[in-house]
């Protein structure tokens, strides 16, 4: 029988799901929706490049074809803004990447009917200590974990952590991001692929050309990378 919270092992022939971020084009959106993209981020804090409006969000959001999810990133935002993103993008998860709380995520949540990732921000420094494993017990209602290096400011930095480090036995799905590209997405999956209850992988600088701007060619060399993953496991 299997024991309560504690993860079962990933299946060697599940499909890593790919969420790829920060689009402010609508020739960008349709690329990666064309690649088999499954997650279509937008962000949604002022301070970032990759910023862009609510109304911009809901414009590129209505390009997204059956079955590709948009996804909202906040950072600190107020549940007034969320909830006026949600309203205008029908269907978006919400994923919170500043200093929310478990208790904010969830009542977020519930004012708005959707489900919320919660990013954990990894330190790069090995000295520093942090416990996914206790993360993952204070967010048990977020629907996934998104695992992104500790930079200054916040909504990503492109910075890859130390996989290692990471403990074997989280018991949440995980979200692979922070500085993952074409070259190294492969490596990232072969090595947390039964870390969690599943993995997906988040991208954004690593398909760009510049900041906020997609390149397809990288688009489709990151959705083949992840596919060969996948075919190496089986």
């Amino acid at each position: 029988m299997t024991q309560p919270n504690k993860p079962q092992a990933v299946s060697p022939q599940q499909r890593t799901r790919i969420k790829m971020c920060g689009f402010t084009r609508e020739a960008d959106v349709l690329a990666a929706c064309a690649s088999g993209a499954d997650a279509i981020g937008f962000v949604l804090y002022p301070p970032s490049p990759r910023n862009v409006s609510i109304e911009r969000a809901a414009e590129l959001a209505r390009l997204l074809p059956a079955f590709a999810t948009p996804v909202l990133l906040f950072v600190n935002d107020t549940a007034e803004r969320i909830k006026t993103a949600c309203a205008a993008v029908p269907g978006a998860l919400l994923q919170f990447h500043g200093d929310e709380t478990p208790e904010f995520c969830e009542a977020m949540s519930q004012l708005t009917g959707r489900p919320h990732l919660k990013a954990a921000r990894i330190p790069l420094s090995e000295a520093a200590h942090f416990d996914l494993l206790e993360f993952a017990l204070i967010h048990p209602k977020a629907q996934a974990l998104l695992l992104d290096a500790h930079v200054d400011g916040y909504g990503g930095g492109g910075k890859t952590f130390n996989w290692s480090l990471l403990p074997p036995n989280v018991n949440a799905h995980l979200v692979l991001s922070g500085g993952l590209t074409p070259a190294n997405v492969a490596d990232g999956i072969r090595a947390l692929r039964s870390h969690g209850l599943s993995l997906a992988v988040d991208v954004s600088s690593g398909i760009e050309a510049g900041k906020g701007l997609k390149d397809a060619e990288k688009i489709q060399q990151f959705v083949a990378a992840v596919r060969a993953a996948d075919a190496d496991l089986l």
